[in-house]
């Protein structure tokens, strides 16, 4: 299916345009980045996958009061405490759900007292009136180790990512591509940063699958660049370029537009579980089908041209192995 036909849209025309959003949005999300490491020590408010602590979810008869639920927290000692209204499945309010979150304490030997602190606490304004639903514990060791392993999963996915497009294409593909898709990584996690959500296991998961989702389109336009490069050597890459992206654009937004819209609607009505999972793939989509259009395959021509200027081959190679 053929959503739009005979474009011709000068892409590379517009890449200071793209640069300049990408330079805005990258710098924004380095400066928030920047602004919470120097206030919590960590790039973006950490959940309790990595910052260790304990998480309660508390179920109501009736709805709760937040206030007091604070006030006898303090009564007990357990100052700081985060407390966060929960929608039920697919949005649906009147759940009377909270989640409570408990600093992080350094001692591992307390962390199994959260519990026993809430329900105290509970106690002395709504007994016999909430079910503990679930209890998650992380210790601070553990944290920092989750921690360590979501940035090695990150970097060794863009590695090897890097050297299949390496022995597929040609290394500046490769190069290219990763770029790109550090790009996506960056600008998603800055808008955590910027909109305050917290870092959790669910949304490293969600920015692997925006990597991946992010490589795929990517490859899409290069095999497009590859088989008009062996039919047309004479053809100017940068009108080969703008003609490539063109001819793979309705099958971008054919099926980035359906991705987006169902991973929006999970974000809309999925309630505050899913809520940083689903804003991530909602960013990262957004990005990616971006960056694989105003940020990869105009590093191929910016590349050519950079070999121009030193009196190199400026022809772009198609493949390994391509006879043409």
């Amino acid at each position: 299916m053929e959503f739009f036909k005979s474009v011709n849209v000068d892409w590379l025309g517009k890449k200071w345009f793209f640069l300049g959003f990408s330079m805005i949005f990258s710098v924004a999300g380095v400066v928030s980045m920047a602004m919470h490491m120097s206030s919590i020590g960590s790039p973006v408010p950490l959940g309790i996958d990595f910052r260790g602590g304990t998480d309660v979810q508390v179920q109501f008869k009736s709805a709760p009061n937040i206030g007091q639920i604070r006030k006898a927290l303090d009564a007990i000692g357990i100052h700081d405490a985060k407390i966060v209204s929960i929608s039920g499945t697919m949005g649906q309010t009147g759940q009377n759900e909270l989640l409570i979150s408990l600093p992080r304490d350094n001692n591992e030997n307390q962390l199994d007292a959260g519990r026993a602190n809430i329900e105290k606490s509970l106690d002395a304004i709504a007994p016999g009136q909430y079910t503990i639903q679930n209890i998650s514990v992380v210790g601070p060791t553990v944290g920092r180790q989750l921690q360590k392993k979501a940035v090695v999963a990150t970097l060794w996915s863009l590695l090897g990512m890097l050297v299949y497009l390496w022995f597929r294409f040609e290394l500046i593909y490769g190069v290219a591509a990763v770029v790109a898709v550090f790009h996506d990584t960056l600008i998603t996690i800055g808008a955590f940063a910027l909109t305050n959500q917290e870092m959790s296991l669910t949304v490293i998961a969600a920015i692997l699958t925006l990597i991946g989702y992010s490589m795929n389109d990517t490859i899409v336009v290069f095999d497009r660049i590859r088989e008009n490069l062996r039919m047309n050597r004479k053809e100017s890459l940068p009108d080969l370029v703008n003609r490539s992206i063109n001819q793979t654009l309705s099958r971008t937004v054919l099926t980035s537009g359906l991705t987006f819209l169902t991973v929006l609607s999970l974000f809309i009505y999925g309630g505050e579980v899913l809520h940083g999972f689903s804003f991530a793939l909602v960013i990262g989509i957004l990005i990616g089908t971006y960056s694989s259009i105003a940020v990869a395959a105009p590093m191929l021509v910016a590349y050519q041209e950079w070999r121009g200027r030193k009196g190199q081959n400026t022809a772009l190679p198609a493949a390994r192995g391509s006879k043409a």
